[in-house]
C-alpha cells in the first residue's frame, strides 16, 4: 500500500499520544506492508524537528520515496486554499495533501486533525480533486491505517 507520511507522523513517534500506533505504523512500514512517500517539503520540515525525530526519519530514509513538489502540486494546493478547505497559513498541509493527489499515492496517513485528518476539509480536498480531474484519496491516521490491530 502506498503510503504518504507527514511531517506529524514522525513527531509523533515519541508522543505519548501517539506513540504505541505510531511505533506499530514504523513496524509495519519495516515488514514492507507499507511502501512510504515522502516529500521534499517534509525533508525540509524535519530541518527544525528534535534531533531524535531527525534521527527517526534517518533510520527510515533509505525506505522512503521521495517526491519533489513541482508546479502541479503548488496549483492544487492553491486550488484547496481558494475553495476554503485551508487558508493560505496552512500552505504547506495543502502541499502534502496535493503531493499525495498529484503523484497517484492514494493515502496521506497524518496526526494533524485540525487540517489534514478532518472530515469536513477532507470532503473539500476530495470535491476539488474530483472537480479537477484527480482521484479521490484516503486521509488518515496511523492508527486507522495499522494491518494488525492493537
Amino acid at each position: 500500500m502506498k503510503t504518504y507520511i507527514d511531517t506529524s507522523v514522525f513527531g509523533g513517534f515519541y508522543d505519548s499520544d501517539f506513540e504505541k500506533a505510531t511505533k506499530e505504523f514504523f513496524k509495519e512500514i519495516e515488514k514492507g506492508y507499507k511502501i512510504p512517500y515522502v516529500s521534499n517539503l517534509t525533508v525540509d520540515e524535519l530541518q527544525n524537528a528534535p534531533q531524535k525525530v531527525k534521527e527517526l526519519f534517518n533510520v527510515f530514509f533509505d525506505k522512503l520515496k521521495i517526491v519533489q513538489v513541482n508546479k502541479e502540486v503548488i496549483d492544487l494546493a492553491n486550488a484547496y486554499i481558494k475553495e476554503k478547505a485551508l487558508t493560505v497559513k496552512s500552505m504547506d498541509d495543502a502541499i502534502h495533501i496535493a503531493t499525495t493527489t498529484v503523484f497517484n499515492i492514494g493515502l496521506i496517513v497524518s496526526w494533524n486533525f485540525k487540517h489534514i485528518v478532518n472530515l469536513n476539509r477532507i470532503r473539500i480536498f476530495n470535491a476539488v480533486n474530483i472537480k479537477l480531474g484527480y482521484p479521490v484519496i484516503e486521509i488518515r491516521s496511523p492508527k486507522e491505517v495499522l494491518k494488525t490491530k492493537n
